[in-house]
């Protein structure tokens, strides 16, 4: 008589690699818009994105720096392991974050970047749910 005992998988080798590769998708994509929206004057700005020139420049500069805190939370405290928890809250920010672009952008007729917000959406998701319960971070141990 044999005896079989179940143990719960770690997490696979590719959910691992896609859950990197996701990481490292988001925080280039906001690190490069938040410096985009930071550094740039806004006549020019407003040329790549109208919006930009409608609002208040402290209000795109928020904005950007929003983009900054999003792209480097969800990849450093993963990366040096500590904290890593505020990964999965970064990946929650994005979300919401990429929800609350989707409406704006939509309610302006600006549905061309659209798919752009569903697919950081849907990074982000899967980021959150990965690091939040499937592969999560261990912290460093000091």
């Amino acid at each position: 008589m044999s005896t079989t005992t179940f143990e719960t998988p770690a997490p696979g080798r590719a959910l691992r690699i896609g859950l990197w590769a996701a990481q490292v998708l988001l925080a280039f994509v906001f690190i490069s818009a938040g410096l985009v929206k930071l550094t740039t004057p806004i006549p020019q700005l407003a040329a790549m994105m109208p919006w930009a020139g409608q609002y208040s420049e402290t209000f795109v500069r928020s904005i950007a720096l929003v983009d900054l805190a999003g792209g480097i939370g969800i990849l450093l405290p993963a990366l040096t392991r500590i904290l890593p928890r505020l990964t999965v809250l970064a990946a929650l920010g994005c979300a919401v974050l990429q929800v609350i672009a989707l409406v704006f952008h939509l309610s302006r007729g600006e549905a061309d970047v659209a798919p752009l917000n569903v697919v950081l959406l849907a990074l982000s998701l899967f980021v959150l749910w990965g690091r939040n319960g499937k592969a999560p971070i261990a912290p460093r141990q000091f």
